[in-house]
């Protein structure tokens, strides 16, 4: 019995010593598929929107939503401090990742990219020696911060991926 209420009292401890809860965020599908029709409308190649980027309890954690026309378009990149997980929506492509950036250029630390979407890094032309694998709807992908990569394909006429940034170091702005 002493063990019992011992063990309770422990519990009562620890979770009246507990921060509060961080709320959920919630990105409905409408919200979504609006931000999907916008990219389409502005008929830019790539189309890289942030949806909302939160405060996940000593890290920060983003959702985006990118939009690609085919074929390729846009250069390599590396994020120094955040790793991108990457659900296809529609569409597929041949994404490299690996290897080394072809023609590596250090982004601007107040470059939109860099402080509203995926943090300092370098970007590139493309990527040599790397690993291509085909990515489809469905497929999930997880590109580690550090790790090259690249859509080397896109399979016409487009590809829409759902983007969720990992920020350990909190360098992306909360939105």
């Amino acid at each position: 019995m002493v063990a019992l209420w011992t063990g309770a009292a422990s519990v009562a401890a620890a979770q009246q010593g507990a921060a509060e809860p961080i709320p959920a965020t919630d990105v409905k599908a409408a919200a979504i598929q609006a931000i999907l029709q916008e990219q389409i409308a502005s008929a830019r190649p790539v189309v890289d929107t942030p949806i909302r980027t939160v405060d996940a309890g000593g890290h920060n954690v983003g959702a985006g939503l990118v939009y690609r026309l085919g074929p390729a378009q846009g250069g390599s990149a590396s994020h120094d401090k955040v790793t991108e997980v990457y659900y296809m929506m529609e569409g597929a492509g041949t994404l490299v990742t690996g290897g080394s950036l072809v023609d590596p250029n250090r982004r601007e630390s107040a470059a939109a990219t860099v402080t509203g979407i995926n943090g300092p890094g370098v970007s590139g032309s493309r990527i040599q020696g790397g690993v291509s694998r085909r990515i489809a709807k469905g497929d999930v992908v997880i590109i580690p911060a550090g790790t090259p990569h690249w859509w080397s394909e896109v399979e016409a006429p487009s590809m829409t991926y759902l983007v969720v940034r990992v920020d350990p170091a909190r360098v992306v702005a909360l939105k």
